[in-house]
């Protein structure tokens, strides 16, 4: 287990760093600077906070309450799995000052338990079902941040964004799906300081894990969902299984339809929008600022009702089944700290010749997640693979990392086309001649 991702390094004294990183944080929000004794994981982490303007008095807001609140956890694949968080992490919470809690893909709390005075406590800064715990509402917080960040964490003390939360500690893990690796939310222990020790963080992810294993037990034979395939791809295709009769659609094969390309912005939006989109807001999101009218739109989704059928719902716009992309296999790789396997699954920049307004938004969040893991990783085969591609064949900052990273006595060529880029983008050389 990486240090990083622990609170504090064996034989810390819990107090003396509180108190230090608690001076760090009244230093960034005073100035914006950062320094020791602050891991890199929260300092990104705040940042994001103070980015989503989260005000470090703030306090959770609480989206779901009573039947909604009652409904929506039922529903929830996790539900499936709580009793095993109970038997693994309840026991301990109700022994100790422990709360056990569990939150989805959102940050929003569905189970929070442990002894009533503990969870009275943490009731005053809504730590309870139905609020929102993910960094854009919460700041930085275990559950929050795994949800950012794809990993199991630590947050201790005053490393949380929020000061109302800043006596608390805590732990969390992510849960996927176990076939799809989709995110489904994360099982969190929250207490006290010494939830900051290594074997904390270690339980939450034994749980995690074993919450996995359980879900996969449950459906041994769940059929496939549909694949929607957008990398590289102008068009998308759609594979659904075997041709149902009667579907309107080009086919390029036996259950797969190839998608205009309105249609396939609108399916990749609502893919990524599980909770659905109002006509209006899909407007937004395909055209953008352009005066186009309600029926045209209504027109288009007409149409893809028509090849869909009952998967795509409205009042909002949805869709009523899960429709897996091929994105999910390079962000599962990433959130799993493999670029190489990510990379390998990039098949290209996300529908490249659309222009509506939220593809490009995902387009452009999917490319640089996956810039930014190479970069860090700095791995001379992974960033030449990359530098090879026609996306990446320019990319300036890929070939600087590239140069750093090959042994001296290679790097004759990568430095040679670093200078015809600089030269190209009027960049000095500071990098090349540091490089030769």
């Amino acid at each position: 287990m990486l240090k990083q991702w622990l609170a504090l390094e064996a034989g810390a004294d819990p107090a003396e760093r509180a108190v230090a990183v608690r001076r760090a944080h009244e230093a960034f929000l005073a100035g914006g600077e950062i320094g020791v004794p602050v891991r890199g994981l929260v300092a990104d982490s705040w940042r994001r906070s103070a980015r989503a303007s989260v005000g470090p008095d703030h306090v959770a807001s609480v989206d779901l309450t009573d039947r909604d609140l009652e409904a929506y956890r039922a529903a929830h694949p996790l539900a499936r799995v709580m009793p095993l968080f109970r038997e693994l992490l309840g026991t301990i919470a109700e022994d100790g000052a422990h709360l056990l809690s569990v939150c989805d893909e959102h940050g929003r709390m569905l189970w929070v338990e442990g002894p009533p005075q503990v969870r009275q406590r943490a009731e005053r800064m809504n730590f309870m079902p139905g609020a929102r715990w993910d960094e854009a509402h919460a700041g930085t917080n275990a559950p929050g941040t795994v949800l950012a960040v794809g990993h199991p964490v630590q947050i201790f003390a005053a490393e949380h964004y929020c000061r109302p939360v800043q006596p608390w500690s805590c732990a969390a893990a992510p849960v996927r799906d176990p076939r799809t690796r989709r995110l489904l939310g994360a099982v969190d222990i929250t207490g006290g300081d010494h939830l900051a020790s290594p074997h904390s963080l270690a339980l939450v992810q034994a749980t995690a894990r074993a919450a996995e294993a359980h879900l996969a037990s449950l459906e041994p034979a769940a059929a496939p969902a549909p694949l929607l395939e957008v990398l590289g791809r102008d068009e998308a295709l759609l594979h659904t299984g075997p041709p149902a009769p009667g579907r309107a659609g080009a086919r390029a094969g036996d259950g797969s339809v190839r998608l205009g390309r309105r249609h396939s912005e609108i399916l990749l939006l609502l893919a990524a929008h599980p909770d659905g989109l109002s006509g209006d807001r899909l407007a937004l999101e395909l055209y953008g600022d352009r005066d186009v009218t309600p029926v045209t739109l209504r027109a288009e989704l007409s149409r893809l009702r028509r090849l869909l059928g009952p998967l795509l719902a409205s009042r909002p716009y949805r869709l009523t089944g899960r429709l897996a992309t091929d994105l999910e296999a390079v962000d599962g790789a990433l959130a799993a700290g493999d670029p190489g396997a990510a990379l390998t699954a990039y098949r290209g920049p996300l529908l490249p010749l659309s222009e509506a307004p939220g593809v490009m938004r995902l387009r452009r969040a999917l490319e640089d997640r996956l810039r930014q893991a190479l970069l860090a990783r700095r791995d001379p085969e992974l960033l030449g693979a990359w530098v090879r591609t026609p996306w990446g064949e320019d990319d300036l900052e890929v070939w600087e990392a590239l140069v750093g990273a090959v042994p001296p006595e290679a790097r004759a060529v990568p430095a040679a086309r670093l200078r015809c880029l600089r030269d190209a983008f009027g960049v000095g050389s500071r990098a090349v001649g540091a490089a030769r």
